[in-house]
């Protein structure tokens, strides 16, 4: 029970409306936590005795089910401190703004190979434009390679390689380390240009 302050008349705590809308922000929570994979579940800061619940509901298919499973999972994450919930929230919110960073990067790298295999050494050109440490002949050599490889109906080796030389072009340092330090300079060095 609330009550009230004697002496100003105003109300001593929340009011059920704001505990209703602080619940319902506990079970979207939990709604997304559910639809996310192992992988990205091991990088969140989520306490180990919630761990267990998350993949009790992510096995349960019956809507009813799932529905009540899902109330008891944003129970038990209300029993945790409003900081580990943040944390939680953070990491979501941090892991969403990588994968886009990611996600963009990819479709820069799988343009510039869909336009060096259009248009030949004068996207070539272009690209050692932006980025003069690239290996001119290995490059030219690959998009002729794949050039042939689609004329004969072959499989795409030299294809999927010019993606593999881009994108450690586009991401430096991506091949020994965590694209989420990487792939941050290298937007930003992009947009220079």
């Amino acid at each position: 029970m609330r009550g009230r302050d004697e002496d100003t008349g105003e109300f001593l705590g929340e009011s059920r409306s704001q505990n209703r809308r602080e619940a319902l922000e506990i079970l979207a929570l939990g709604e997304k936590l559910v639809e996310l994979t192992p992988a990205q579940l091991s990088r969140l800061p989520i306490p180990e005795d919630l761990m267990p619940h998350i993949e009790y509901t992510k096995r349960i298919t019956a809507h009813g089910a799932r529905k009540r499973q899902l109330a008891f999972l944003a129970k038990q994450m209300r029993r945790e401190e409003d900081d580990t919930l943040q944390a939680i929230r953070d990491a979501l919110d941090a892991n969403s703004e990588t994968s886009r960073r990611e996600v963009a990067i990819l479709h820069r790298v799988e343009h510039w190979r869909e336009r060096l295999m259009a248009e030949g050494d004068a996207a070539l050109t272009a690209l050692l434009d932006e980025h003069p440490d690239a290996d001119r002949q290995q490059l030219r050599t690959l998009v002729r390679n794949a050039q042939a490889e689609k004329a004969r109906n072959k499989p795409p080796r030299a294809f999927r390689e010019i993606f593999q030389v881009l994108r450690g072009l586009l991401l430096p340092g991506q091949a020994g380390g965590d694209s989420d330090t990487t792939g941050e300079p290298a937007e930003s060095e992009d947009e220079d240009t």
